[in-house]
């Protein structure tokens, strides 16, 4: 939990607990953490109704945490379900229901038990998909939402010693069958045998390119309330390759919504386009593109007359024209000279 500070004085936190072991064990050992700095935890179990013992577990789920003095909330997803698409619908309903119940309680932090078998899973199933480089640096340590924190401080411990540490306490815990169930490809990838990589030092670099990106995002974005962004093309060609990748999946993350980066293939035919010479060095329709959800219009600012990247929301549009601030064409000059030795 230390990577993951400052914390209030009085820490709450909210722990996704579904009665499986890698979140069960997440509750015991964050509340124990947060007792021992006048803080508790709260656990949110969410019920997705997709089957009949699904109210009976969550049932067993509280009164197992009650016994434990952990503060538990049983969390409904109500409605009609979809029949195709229905990990992905559930996934995002889970997480739609745990960020409203934690803005209710005012809780800052919310912790899910992803461990190292779960990353291991995600990066050889990203791998399949051709994922980019973000992709295959697999989940997050921590996520910043504008109402919660997302924290998955198990990334680095296998689900064998969450096992042995719940064994170890006498607690029993509930398997999902959806966990073995063949029609599910994480399913068909645990019974194969996925192997964890080395996730200490995966987490590692990944920090270190986060810190890159942050920086390069911080001298080469200007952003405007309205939903779009000014992305210089001159500096932008002048950083590494590695990096440029990086800054662009993440401008494509956030503008067009998406939960995971573009496609490996998608992100390469952009990167082609974003770093190529605009014929004659001038700006045109001809050289605009789309995104994974974003419109990237290349366009000359009237001041300095240099070339800027505009991306927006394909949907932010107004009498059916790109939505492009007037406040991008009045930029000034963009020093990236620094950036160019960062590693990648």
């Amino acid at each position: 939990m230390a990577s993951f500070a400052p914390f209030e004085a009085r820490p709450e936190l909210a722990v996704a607990v579904s009665g499986g072991r890698d979140s069960l064990c997440l509750a015991l050992l964050a509340d124990q953490w947060a007792r021992e700095r006048g803080g508790k935890a709260i656990a949110f179990i969410v019920d997705h109704g997709l089957r009949s013992e699904a109210a009976r577990e969550a049932a067993a789920t509280c009164q197992l945490l009650a016994g434990q003095a952990i503060e538990s909330r049983v969390l409904h997803w109500t409605g009609p379900k979809p029949e195709t698409g229905l990990q992905q619908a559930a996934r995002e309903a889970r997480y739609s229901l745990l960020r409203d119940a934690c803005r209710r309680q005012g809780l800052l932090h919310l912790l899910v038990a992803h461990q190292a078998d779960d990353q291991a899973e995600t990066v050889a199933m990203r791998a399949a998909r051709q994922s980019g480089a973000d992709g295959l640096a697999g989940m997050a340590a921590l996520l910043e939402w504008p109402d919660v924190r997302l924290l998955r401080p198990l990334l680095a411990v296998p689900r064998s010693r969450l096992s042995a540490t719940l064994q170890a306490r006498r607690i029993a815990w509930i398997d999902d069958p959806s966990n073995v169930d063949p029609r599910f490809e994480r399913a068909r990838l645990r019974a194969a045998g996925v192997v964890a990589p080395d996730l200490p030092a995966v987490d590692g670099q990944r920090a270190d390119e986060e810190a890159q990106v942050a920086e390069a995002g911080v001298v080469l974005l200007e952003l405007d309330r309205e939903g779009a962004v000014a992305l210089d093309r001159v500096g932008f060609v002048q950083i590494p390759a590695g990096l440029q990748r990086r800054l662009v999946s993440r401008i494509v993350q956030a503008l067009g919504g998406g939960d995971h980066p573009p496609r490996r293939d998608r992100l390469d035919r952009a990167m082609a386009r974003l770093s190529s010479t605009p014929a004659r060095g001038k700006s045109g329709r001809s050289q605009d593109f789309t995104l994974s959800g974003c419109r990237f219009l290349l366009r000359q600012a009237e001041t300095s007359r240099r070339l800027l990247w505009i991306v927006c929301p394909e949907n932010g549009r107004k009498g059916g024209q790109p939505l492009i601030p007037a406040a991008f064409f009045a930029c000034g000059s963009v020093d990236t000279t620094h950036l160019g030795n960062s590693p990648t």
